[in-house]
């Protein structure tokens, strides 16, 4: 007889480092794919230059239309994250219905990281292909996460998932950072490798991301449990998908610091997500590199922000043991209005390495918080976590579709990215005082 394998236990130090290792295997496509070298890639793809590196024409046709490149790119991640924030509370619904989150977790992961393959053969005489690849590949990166983040309250006590949280980010930090590595060292030394120049070693960086996504999160697989309900499927299981939804945000109303919460998340996230997405292309047109290598200077700048985010997830943690998770939400937001105001007078790569440290600094920290924060605020001992992240993403995504139409609009509009910064430490400003209700709220700070 086969044995069986135990289950795992709440709050054991194997299942918290195997949930935490899933960061490891999908943070590169955070960095790669978002950060790094795609945004370059495609930059280099549909940005026309003169000899003397001055930009000719940023103009892209697609579908009968004409598009500034960075709208367009802006334009397909809104759809996206509007395909995500509708598509994952109706997954969610079912998946606690049935009670086997891993399984849905499975099929995004998979999705995206064979569309992140997929991009190796991004040009642009099949623009539309590899628009499609970046497309559901961020669908499957996003919607994998709502269930991988509504794992959290299931396998930490509300004691251990600051922690772990961070422990999260830090390990895909440094996954990404180590990955990074190594694509930056095939495409400046292409030729070492064998290459003929760095365009196909770029390429490989994408089909290499969708293999480490795959093969690194069997770790997680293997030590999650598969959900918390165990009922069997019917014929009425999207039924009660969409009424388990409608529970939850019945429930959320009652809970004034939650819902509160939400409100406060949604709008300060919607401008750290659209900062980290529009970062690179700032940097690809609005800086003067000089005789710096633009290509170098992006990476060594995003290699930054992922070092210092390790420390800022661990000191954020820290921070929140001693002055409560919504005081120090509250600081953060406050250091992200400043970093808006001085990027948008940048124009040297110094100044850029400067903002990409404080940037990480604060990045890694309000992202880890902000996950364990929410985690905290919902009822101990909820079986159906999964709906409860799911309003948690759709918040994140509602709002990442904003930020980035806006973007692309104030971009198209303007031709500069500058003004669309300045817009979005506003959303800063009025997510700091949202937090400052949650706070005020009966039982609004959180400090356990």
């Amino acid at each position: 007889m086969t044995k069986l394998r135990p289950a795992p236990i709440k709050g054991s130090k194997k299942l918290l480092n195997a949930w935490a290792f899933y960061d490891w295997a999908n943070s590169v496509y955070n960095l790669v794919i978002s950060s790094a070298i795609f945004p370059i890639f495609y930059g280099a793809l549909t940005i026309i230059k003169n000899e003397q590196g001055d930009v000719i024409s940023d103009r892209i046709q697609f579908l009968g239309y004409d598009f500034n490149n960075d709208t367009l790119i802006s334009y397909v991640t809104a759809a996206a994250f509007l395909v995500v924030s509708f598509l994952s509370p109706f997954l969610s619904g079912i998946a606690d219905y049935v009670g086997n989150k891993k399984m849905f977790m499975k099929f995004f992961c998979y999705l995206g990281a064979l569309c992140c393959i997929g991009l190796f053969w991004f040009n642009m005489e099949y623009l539309w292909f590899g628009l499609l690849c970046y497309f559901l590949a961020l669908i499957g990166f996003w919607s994998s996460l709502v269930f991988y983040n509504s794992y959290l309250p299931d396998i930490a006590f509300p004691e251990q998932q600051d922690a772990i949280s961070a422990k999260g980010y830090s390990y895909g930090y440094i996954g990404s950072v180590l990955l990074l590595i190594i694509c930056l060292a095939m495409i400046l030394k292409f030729d070492l490798f064998g290459f003929e120049d760095e365009s196909t070693p770029t390429r490989l960086s994408f089909v290499l991301t969708g293999l480490w996504w795959i093969v690194f999160s069997q770790y997680t697989y293997y030590h999650l449990p598969k959900g918390n309900k165990q009922e069997n499927f019917g014929k009425d299981i999207l039924f009660n998908g969409f009424k388990e939804l409608k529970l939850i945000w019945e429930k959320i109303k009652a809970n004034i610091p939650l819902k509160r919460y939400l409100g406060a998340f949604f709008v300060y996230s919607m401008a750290v997500q659209t900062i980290m997405l529009i970062a690179t292309y700032f940097g690809i047109e609005e800086l003067d590199w000089g005789k710096t290598d633009p290509t170098t200077g992006l990476i060594v700048s995003i290699l930054l922000i992922q070092l210092v985010a390790i420390l800022g997830a661990f000191v954020t943690s820290k921070c929140s043991e001693r002055f409560g998770n919504i005081n120090t939400l509250i600081v953060l937001n406050l250091i992200w209005i400043g970093i808006c105001i001085y990027a948008y007078g940048i124009t040297t790569p110094m100044e850029f390495y400067g903002t990409a440290g404080a940037v990480g600094l604060v990045m890694g920290g309000i992202q880890s918080l902000s996950r364990s924060t929410y985690s905290k605020l919902i009822p101990n001992g909820a079986l159906d976590t999964a709906s409860y992240f799911s309003f948690y993403d759709v918040s994140e995504k509602i709002g990442i579709v904003i930020g980035m139409l806006s973007y692309g609009y104030i971009a198209e509009v303007t031709g500069s990215i500058r003004y669309s910064i300045i817009f979005l430490g506003l959303f800063f400003l009025v997510g700091m005082l949202l937090l400052l209700r949650v706070r005020k709220s009966e039982h609004g700070e959180v400090t356990s």
